[in-house]
């Protein structure tokens, strides 16, 4: 998982591009000088906001008699495994009650304690792990928010490494962003509500909430043009998780439906400039390849907004619009969405 550094304004922003912005939205700018994305001024992402060290605990399997008074986060606490752990080893459903007297078992492994701001990727990235087998280890689902004190299982075969390593070994992809980018928060907090408009930036330590409502009215294209690549494997045996379009540069990318911004940066490198969209429902869309991202991370944005412009950015053949459809973490068929025409 390599996460490119973010700007920070007014440090190491680039003169602005010469392309004439989207009417009523701030000129872009440059994060880094050497990126050909553009973007409006905004803190670097969440997971570089908060560093993590791998201190996590060894935790050897034992049992613990339940006494009065006693909580699973408190046991939790004591034992130094997670709650949630706990509650899988011992086949215990929410609300978790426990009684006086009950033996619990307490599962071995490594748990690391969650500070607040941490993200599952920083995480993933001081213990040279990917992500997505913390996730599938601790069984997280939806809205993958860590919380303050929660202790996440560490895959045994993880490594510490360093800095250099780290940006070797990993590369962000879709996944990674929306099950381990948002930062932690304290377990009574609620997230953030999406803000109007981009002018008003949420801070890298704020996790952002989900569109509450259900999806309405489907989904439109993004943008009008040709189909050159379809959904799922191609001729070589590589797989596509959406459908690429084919479109002249700098033409405006549209929300497909009406969502949150969960993410708008260029740290996937195959996808170059990238927007990513919670819509409700488990549903998320994604735009890649832009040249110019005219939405901050937090933004609630309606159907047909305008929220990038085109380009050939990342591994793009030609100037193109990646634009692709998730139930969950599950990439579905576009084509299967989206108007016919």
């Amino acid at each position: 998982m390599l996460a490119v550094a973010g700007c920070i304004p007014g440090r190491d922003a680039a003169p602005p591009s010469s392309a004439p912005p989207v009417a009523g939205t701030p000129e872009p700018v440059r994060r880094a000088p050497d990126e050909e994305v553009r973007t409006l001024p905004a803190p670097p992402p969440s997971w570089e906001a908060r560093a993590v060290n791998a201190d996590a605990r060894r935790v050897t399997a034992t049992s613990y008699t339940v006494t009065r008074g006693d909580t699973l986060r408190g046991i939790a606490e004591r034992t130094g495994a997670g709650s949630e752990a706990i509650a899988r080893a011992n086949g215990l459903a929410p609300p978790f009650t426990i009684f006086p007297g009950q033996q619990l078992s307490i599962p071995s492994g490594r748990y690391h304690l969650v500070r607040a701001g941490q993200t599952g990727i920083a995480i993933a990235r001081a213990y040279g792990v990917e992500w997505s087998r913390v996730v599938g280890a601790n069984a997280l689902e939806e809205p993958y928010i860590l919380r303050t004190g929660q202790r996440v299982l560490i895959p045994d075969d993880a490594l510490p490494r360093s800095v250099a390593e780290r940006a070797r070994a990993f590369e962000l992809d879709i996944d990674d962003i929306l099950t381990g980018g948002q930062p932690a928060i304290a377990e009574n907090a609620a997230p953030a509500r999406a803000v109007a408009t981009p002018r008003r930036v949420l801070p890298a330590s704020a996790a952002v909430a989900a569109p509450a409502a259900a999806l309405r009215g489907g989904f439109q294209w993004p943008v009008d043009g040709r189909v050159t690549r379809r959904f799922g494997p191609g001729r070589s045996g590589e797989r596509n998780d959406g459908i690429k379009i084919a479109v002249p540069l700098e033409t405006p990318v549209l929300a497909a439906a009406d969502g949150t911004v969960a993410y708008a940066g260029s740290d996937i490198p195959s996808l170059g400039g990238v927007v990513i969209l919670r819509h409700g429902s488990g549903l998320t869309s994604v735009y890649g390849h832009a040249g110019q991202l005219l939405v901050q991370r937090g933004q609630a944005v309606k159907r047909g907004q305008t929220i990038a412009l085109s380009g050939d950015t990342g591994a793009a053949e030609r100037p193109e619009v990646h634009f692709e459809l998730r139930q969950g973490r599950t990439p579905i068929d576009p084509l299967g969405r989206l108007p016919r025409r």
